[in-house]
């Protein structure tokens, strides 16, 4: 098990992802937050089952909606580094690596 940190970058990305989701339907913004720290968590439990998409950065891919949530693995700490809608040009996250 490790310790999850969310760095301000993706701290961001989850704010506005949920801001955009309540603009689509009242609500949708908690329900994709609250899908975020589910999967925040199972990183937290085992994050080598996540595959490694970039140098050393794993993606992790939420179930529900389009997005993933995109981490670094150092020693018994994570850093997510963004949190991105797959159906945009995703690769913007790696300037973040």
């Amino acid at each position: 098990m490790i310790r999850l940190e969310v760095l301000a970058e993706a701290a961001l990305d989850l704010e506005r992802a949920a801001i955009w989701c309540d603009s689509q339907r009242s609500n949708l913004g908690d329900e994709f937050t609250s899908a975020a720290r589910s999967l925040f968590k199972r990183i937290e439990e085992n994050p080598l089952q996540f595959p490694v998409v970039y140098q050393d950065a794993r993606r992790a891919l939420m179930n529900r909606f389009p997005f993933a949530i995109y981490f670094r693995l150092a020693e018994d700490l994570g850093l997510v580094v963004a949190v991105m809608d797959l159906r945009r040009k995703a690769s913007r996250w790696k300037g973040r690596i």
